[in-house]
């Protein structure tokens, strides 16, 4: 039996496991079951990338690079370019990026393509995992279609299996190793197997019924958090306009030992998953007649927020006697979260089009990221890109307007309260101390 096959070579560590779509997902991956003593192929479109991780080098802040040199070094891991080399493979998983198209539905190219190459070089005795995000149903509607089209039958020849990714770039208390993972395969053997292969390198394996509650689990995950955020970010606007501090509110609600779970506003949302996955369940919803109402309602106030940080800005400007109009803004933090370099999605990206669209000069300041670049297709202002601008006192001084939008730990923010004019804090990044001992005039969501 294939089950029997595959469960051997993996509980012996001989089964060579290729990971294709070496990002913030398939990297952390490939090289902790490297480091398990597995042999590793990675599958890359991107040439440089390819070749930079074959050479022990990581272009992932979670991936420490004497990692990857210690997997190369040992030769259990490799990355090409070449995906005659999936044929090697005993076990595949799928880690390819899942947008959405203009329309908000689904964009599938990238899974079709892995899928496809998968499904040319596909062998008796491999177990595929899909680990992208996805709606429920694209394991066994999708991918299953495909090997079997070309003879194949499941458990008698492949197992199929899903299990949703769970990466946090920058969180050093969660990494992959002890983050619980959960696996549904699309029949009981797939699940089993998968469960096995993940217990190599995963202190939980969470086992469930079906590829489709493995899918389900991950939108759910990231639409709680989509929707509590647009609550959180609701209710900092109710509280600006009943003049009450939002970050105290919530401070003092989190005291509540059960029945709390503290969310905090910000510019927006931003990340692979967050701003996306929600629009996967409600695609899929709608393909079922269903509304759902409050992840569209979640979506429309979290998508409103960089609107209105822009608003709050000009109002600030306003009651300073400056108009938006000419006004240079400096934009702290353009990352999609604290001390990464992340952009995917990040609001930063549409705060600065709003304001450049307005007329205000906008430069940034960001330790991780050196060039921001815009898409022709999204932006209403100028879509020429920044370059990053080193945080002098000159630049803060100059600058009539400072937002802070990613509350990176290395920026000196006493500096910025001394020396800014105005600050709009989007991230209670400022203490009370600063706060209270600055010359600028301050206003936070």
């Amino acid at each position: 039996m294939i089950r029997n096959e595959l469960e051997k070579l993996i509980v012996e560590k001989r089964a060579v496991v290729g990971v294709v779509g070496l990002g913030y997902v398939g990297l952390p991956l490939i090289v902790e079951f490297c480091l398990k003593g597995l042999k590793g192929i990675g599958f890359e479109v991107d040439a440089k990338k390819a070749n930079d991780i074959s050479a022990g080098l990581s272009h992932i802040v979670d991936v420490p690079a004497e990692n990857v040199k210690k997997c190369v070094d040992a030769g259990t891991l490799t990355a090409t370019t070449d995906f005659g080399r999936l044929a090697e493979c005993d076990v595949i998983i799928i880690c390819v990026p899942t947008p959405l198209r203009k329309t908000k539905d689904p964009d599938m190219s990238y899974i079709l393509a892995a899928g496809g190459e998968i499904q040319k070089h596909l062998r008796r005795g491999q177990l595929i995992i899909l680990e992208s995000t996805t709606y429920p149903g694209t394991t066994d509607e999708v991918l299953q279609p495909m090997f079997e089209g070309k003879g194949f039958k499941l458990d008698e020849d492949f197992l199929l299996a899903f299990s949703p990714e769970r990466v946090d770039p920058g969180n050093p208390q969660f990494q992959t190793h002890n983050i619980p993972k959960v696996v549904g395969g699309v029949s009981k053997d797939s699940t089993e197997v998968a469960a096995k292969l993940y217990g190599l390198i995963v202190n939980d394996v969470h086992a469930v019924s079906s590829a489709r509650v493995a899918e389900a689990c991950k939108l759910w995950e990231n639409t709680f958090r989509a929707i509590n955020i647009g609550m959180a970010n609701e209710m900092a606007r109710l509280c600006s306009a009943l003049g009450i501090d939002t970050w105290e509110v919530v401070r003092a609600a989190a005291t509540k030992p059960f029945g709390f779970m503290p969310f905090y506003p910000g510019p927006g949302i931003g990340g692979h998953c967050i701003p996306l996955d929600p629009h996967y369940l409600s695609w899929k919803a709608r393909q079922h007649g269903f509304d759902s109402q409050f992840i569209s309602l979640a979506e429309q106030i979290n998508s409103g927020m960089p609107e209105y940080v822009v608003e709050l800005t000009s109002t600030t400007l306003n009651k300073n006697k400056k108009a938006l109009n000419g006004s240079k803004i400096l934009i702290l933090g353009v990352a999609y979260k604290k001390d990464i370099d992340d952009m995917r999605e990040s609001p930063a990206l549409s705060i600065i089009d709003l304001l450049r669209s307005r007329g205000a000069e906008v430069v940034y300041h960001d330790p991780f990221v050196p060039e921001v670049t815009f898409d022709h297709a999204y932006t209403i202002g100028e879509a020429e890109p920044l370059t990053n601008s080193e945080l002098t006192d000159d630049l803060i001084r100059q600058c009539d307007c400072t937002i802070i939008c990613t509350e990176h730990s290395g920026v000196d923010y006493a500096k910025v309260c001394e020396l800014a004019p105005l600050i709009v804090d989007t991230r209670n990044a400022l203490n009370e101390d600063m706060r209270n001992g600055s010359a600028a005039k301050i206003v936070r969501l």
